[in-house]
Parts: structure tokens; sequence; C-alpha cells
């Protein structure tokens, strides 16, 4: 990493690139951009999501969350689901947090920095220990959660492949050191 990962709110002059990150992360099944293809124009989308922040107008599943992005030097090299609580997919499968990095940034140590960020944002929200779940072979986000200070999640630490979700690693993860 050169400059400082930065998490914030999509912003306005984000669109293009928040697109083109989109796009990228469709070939590996990661959603850059949450429900984006559901919304309106951008600043209905970043209304949306401000507004989920707070926990209206949430759709399905979905549970009080904030998407940040992450920024490094001016550029987005990832972008993080925060769930502020967890539902009952999200308590077995889903987890606290959600982060992708994009293919030309990754092995940098950003998703790291994500996860760390992460965690601060749950700690100033009460929750003490985060569930964070991987797929069974990503060995990379295996290490980022361990590197995290997570651990196998004791009650269960394997979870198998639901409706629409594969099998996951659970690990929990304390907020605060």
């Amino acid at each position: 990493m050169t400059g400082p990962l930065i998490l914030r709110p999509f912003h306005l002059d984000d669109e293009a690139e928040a697109r083109a990150a989109h796009h990228e992360l469709a070939a590996d099944g990661f959603g850059f951009l949450l429900f984006r293809d559901e919304a309106g124009t951008w600043a209905e989308y970043l209304a949306w999501l401000e507004e989920v922040r707070h926990g209206r107008s949430l759709r399905g599943r979905m549970v009080c969350s904030s998407l940040l992005v992450a920024e490094v030097d001016g550029a987005l090299v990832g972008r993080v689901s925060i769930r502020h609580e967890l539902n009952e997919f999200l308590a077995t499968w889903g987890g606290h947090v959600g982060y992708g990095v994009r293919p030309a940034y990754r092995r940098r140590g950003y998703a790291t920095a994500i996860l760390r960020g992460s965690l601060e944002v749950l700690a100033d929200l009460g929750v003490e220990e985060a569930l964070v779940t991987c797929d069974l072979d990503n060995a990379a986000s295996e290490a980022t959660i361990r590197a995290c200070g997570g651990f196998p999640d004791p009650e269960l630490p394997l979870v198998g492949a639901g409706p629409t979700v594969s099998a996951k690693k659970r690990f929990l993860v304390p907020t605060s050191d």
C-alpha cells in the first residue's frame, strides 16, 4: 500500500469507477454494487444506500448495513458491506462483513486493511465479536480473517451449502483488542 486505505460511503463522482469494479468482479460472482440493477440513477442509488444504513427501505432479507468503498490514493480498490445486525441467513452463511478487492489490487494487503477497518466500524456499533465467513476453498480470505484475529467458530466452524450459497467456513473475530 502507498497511502492509507479509507473506508467511506460512495460519492456522486465514483459512478464510473464503481461500475468498472462491478463489471470486473462479476467474473468472480461478486456484486461490487449491491442491488444496483434495481435502482434508478446513481444519485437515487446512493440515497437508497443511506436509507439502508439507517435500517429503512430494506428489501428481502436485508438488514441495516453500510456499503462502503475502500479508497487508496484516489482509487477504488475494493468495497465492504458491514451488517449492523444479523438475520437468520447472515447468522449462518453471510456474517457481519462481506468484502471484495478488485483484481488489479489483490495481494497488496488491502483485504486485511478493509477487514480491520470494518471491525472498527462494528466496534463503534457495539458489536464485540464479528462473524466473518468465507468459501471453503478461499485460502486467501481465510488468511485475511486469521490475520485480523479470527478463529473458527467453536459452535459451528463449517456450514454446508444453502439454497443460494456455497459451503462456508465460519470465524469469530474480536472487534477490539
